[in-house]
């Protein structure tokens, strides 16, 4: 071992070669830099795609949320609202999404009481050159996240979780089903 220090690296490091992934994976250059895919050749075709995800609640959480009863109001309206909302922020948040006209965004919430959990199902819906995947994704994860808010004072230890990619239709890679 050596007295001196380490000296910094002038670059960050990159990956060598993205040759054998540049196939699969289309958000780097040919220097490993992440970039916005191009998809000004592709062609304008019908897209859909179904999201899921489920939020746990504990007993009175759940209680109070299926009867009405938490104090900032109807968290499942406002779940919906926010998931459509979400969906329409996809390319803010998301940083290499493209910004895509959606015609429809639908956001249902489901209880499911045998498990104490709202089931939150996306669907979006476009024609455009590139998929709504991630609309559908972040629709879901932001009505998750309005029924945590809404349910928090009950229940801290609320579980977000399994938020999926149920199925998407249209475009060059085909339709694809969990």
């Amino acid at each position: 071992m050596s007295d001196e220090p380490e000296k910094p690296r002038k670059t960050p490091r990159r990956p060598r070669s993205m040759a054998p992934l540049r196939r699969s994976v289309l958000h780097f250059d040919a220097r490993g830099r992440a970039r916005m895919v191009d998809v000004g050749s592709k062609a304008t075709t019908r897209r859909k795609a179904v999201a899921r995800g489920r939020v746990r609640l504990g007993s009175s959480a759940f209680r109070a949320l299926a009867e009405g009863k938490l104090s900032k109001g109807d968290a499942l309206a406002v779940a919906r609202l926010a998931g459509i909302l979400a969906a329409k922020k996809t390319s803010e948040i998301v940083p290499l999404a493209h910004p895509i006209g959606l015609d429809a965004v639908s956001v249902d919430c489901d209880l499911d009481a045998s498990n104490r959990e709202v089931v939150v199902t996306a669907t979006a819906s476009t024609a455009a050159r590139t998929g709504v995947e991630m609309e559908a994704l972040t629709a879901v994860a932001g009505a998750c996240l309005a029924i945590y808010d809404m349910a928090k004072a009950l229940d801290r230890a609320i579980e977000i979780r399994e938020i999926v990619l149920i199925e998407k239709t249209g475009g060059r890679s085909g339709t694809f089903r969990r």
